[in-house]
């Protein structure tokens, strides 16, 4: 039997490992997608970027044209919706754990937010479709969930605030209150991703409904928000180190006297705080998949940079300069490591879901990111100017990579949470010391033995 064409592209020792915990219907749909991506996605990255004019009058408006035709052949080809799990979604999902889709976001992470796109498995699209799956009424799921999963619109996460912390969600100041049968929201967001998109149909909005909740999980709401409803302003699509990401973009938003009906509120009144844990949980370990693909595919560019004959720099091949080969060994290591974090993050959420798996996503949150940019960095090195212009993809890649220390939580969260996390051990790893201490007393004293102990 000839190897998975999977090890191409990872690594034989980590499908190894997890081989025999993908079903035989993820592994024919994991080598199809690396099939589609070869032949399809991949040739097609660059076509897309021409496709998106420049014009700002045009470059919000535009559908690019070679996206809408992959769209349609993955969808014919069953590559769709991977990252929906038939067993925490069991109306709406496909049958892949989280698991199996980590071995296919990996290759989906080479092509960017492109390739996620071609087969509707791109943020925050994926966040919005669980949220709606797990917790939108009937109603809800018809009217927008079913179109998401179609991929007939788009949408937006409406969260992030200007002028506030939005690091700790609890700092919002988005108002969302009721009025009659009526809800009225009010406030100024930035950087919502997926706002700018001529498609995008809804925002989910996260707004302060009860601010003087005693508990301040409570206090938080959720509610649909029609992209085009009256008073829904789009200000400006942020910049990220000079990317505008168009025609999704990061946009800035006010709310100014929204009124949408009550039907629009998700699960129910202070439950904001609840449902974005949910979402947040499987969406930064989909940023992590992702992450080692885009780290992998930096490093076979080093590899092609560092052995090209017509790169010679003082007669020598520009791997056999300084730290070059030292570089390449620890991005493989880096890469390696991390990959087998993702898994195990992966693994953990099909058997405990998200909330059971805290510790392994807030460690590769933290971890992976970091690593891809550190990756990404020494390719562009080995590029030298090249490596920060428009005709590689690396400078992209770097900007989105840098982005995601901060989506989701920052780095410093997830770093102070899992510290805090062990710390809650000591107690135990002390007795457990003690308990050595005391049992190594004994066999000295048995053995008349004066020890230093």
């Amino acid at each position: 039997m000839s190897a998975h064409p999977i090890v191409e592209y990872t690594s034989p020792s980590s499908w190894a490992l997890v081989e025999d915990k993908i079903s035989p219907f993820a592994k024919e749909t994991l080598a199809k997608l690396i099939k589609f991506m070869e032949e399809d996605v991949y040739p097609a990255v660059r076509v897309a970027h021409a496709q998106l004019p420049t014009d700002p009058a045009t470059r919000w408006t535009t559908v690019i044209p070679v996206l809408v035709d992959l769209k349609a052949k993955a969808k014919s080809l069953g590559l769709w919706n991977l990252f929906l799990s038939k067993a925490h979604y069991p109306q709406f999902g496909v049958p892949l754990t989280n698991l199996e889709y980590a071995c296919m976001a990996e290759i989906l992470g080479r092509g960017g937010q492109f390739a996620s796109e071609a087969v509707n498995c791109s943020a925050p699209d994926t966040g919005n479709m669980e949220v709606l799956a797990r917790f939108g009424s009937p109603e809800q799921q018809k009217k927008w969930l079913v179109p998401l999963l179609n991929g007939e619109i788009r949408s937006a996460f409406s969260m992030t605030e200007r002028f506030v912390a939005s690091s700790d969600a609890t700092n919002i100041r988005t108002s969302i209150r009721q009025e009659g049968n009526e809800i009225v929201i009010n406030g100024h967001k930035w950087y919502i991703s997926g706002a700018g998109d001529p498609r995008c149909a809804l925002h989910l909005v996260l707004g302060k409904s009860d601010p003087d909740n005693s508990d301040k999980y409570r206090q938080q709401s959720i509610v649909i928000v029609p992209a085009n409803h009256p008073g829904v302003k789009v200000i400006r699509p942020m910049q990220v180190l000079g990317y505008d990401d168009a025609p999704e973009g990061h946009c800035e938003i006010i709310y100014e006297n929204v009124r949408v009906p009550l039907e629009n509120l998700v699960l129910g009144w202070g439950r904001g705080f609840e449902i974005i844990q949910g979402r947040l949980g499987p969406g930064r370990i989909h940023h992590c998949m992702r992450s080692i693909g885009a780290a992998q595919y930096a490093l076979d560019l080093l590899l092609q940079r560092v052995t090209d004959p017509a790169k010679k720099t003082f007669g020598k091949f520009l791997y056999e300069h300084g730290t070059v080969v030292a570089d390449i060994a620890k991005s493989r290591a880096e890469i390696e490591s991390s990959r087998l974090l993702v898994l195990s993050a992966a693994l953990q959420i099909d058997r405990a879901q998200a909330k059971g798996a805290l510790k392994e996503i807030g460690i590769a949150k933290f971890v992976v990111p970091s690593m891809a940019c550190i990756v990404i960095d020494r390719a562009i090195q080995a590029y030298g100017a090249e490596g920060l212009s428009q005709d590689t993809p690396l400078a992209a890649m770097f900007a989105n990579l840098r982005t995601l220390r901060i989506a989701d939580g920052p780095d410093a969260v997830h770093i102070q949470q899992i510290g805090q996390r062990e710390l809650k051990r000591a107690q135990a790893v002390t007795q457990r010391h003690a308990e050595v201490k005391k049992r190594e007393k004994a066999l000295a004293a048995k053995h008349n033995v004066k020890a230093h102990l």
